[in-house]
């Protein structure tokens, strides 16, 4: 019984934590952090989609 009663109580501490660390909050917006690296960059990746089908078009013709 007294394994039982402290896996719960484990299980609600792991709970409590992952709430407060971990879970997206309601309401409250996402922090904006800067990519770490270019290819994690949305804007880079797309600039060089972009740069790549120029040059293909342009190889193209």
């Amino acid at each position: 019984m007294h394994y039982l009663l402290a896996g719960v109580g484990a299980l609600a501490i792991a709970v409590l934590l992952w709430r407060a660390f971990n879970a997206e909050r309601v309401g409250v917006p996402p922090e904006r952090r800067s990519p770490a690296a270019p290819d994690d960059d949305p804007d880079f990746l797309r600039k060089l989609g972009e740069q790549q089908r120029k040059k293909k078009r342009e190889d193209e013709q």
